[in-house]
C-alpha cells in the first residue's frame, strides 16, 4: 500500500460511498453496483481501485464475489494525519 494510492482511490465520490456501505458488512459486488447509476464495469473499476489501494478486501464464493472493509488501511490514515496536525 503507498500513500499516494490510497489517496487517489479515496478522492472520487463512488469510491467513498463503496467505503460507507461495506462499514455495514460484507457485500457482493452485483449487491455494491444496484446502489449506483453506472454500469457494472464502472463499478467493478472503482471496486478494482480500493482493492489496488488495499481499502478492501474480497472473497469469491462460487460464482460471487464478496467485498468487505479494510479498516486497518484507514486507520493507518487517520494516525498520519493526526501525526501530521500535530496532535
Amino acid at each position: 500500500m503507498s500513500l499516494q494510492s490510497t489517496l487517489k482511490a479515496l478522492s472520487d465520490p463512488i469510491r467513498r460511498e463503496i467505503l460507507n456501505l461495506l462499514k455495514s458488512g460484507t457485500m457482493a459486488a452485483g449487491d455494491i453496483a444496484a446502489h449506483f447509476d453506472v454500469t457494472a464495469a464502472a463499478v467493478s473499476r472503482h471496486l478494482s481501485v480500493l482493492r489496488d489501494a488495499d481499502l478492501i478486501r474480497d472473497k469469491r464464493e462460487g460464482k460471487f464475489i464478496y467485498y468487505e472493509l479494510n479498516a486497518s488501511v484507514l486507520e493507518e490514515i487517520l494516525l498520519w494525519i493526526s501525526e501530521l496536525k500535530g496532535e
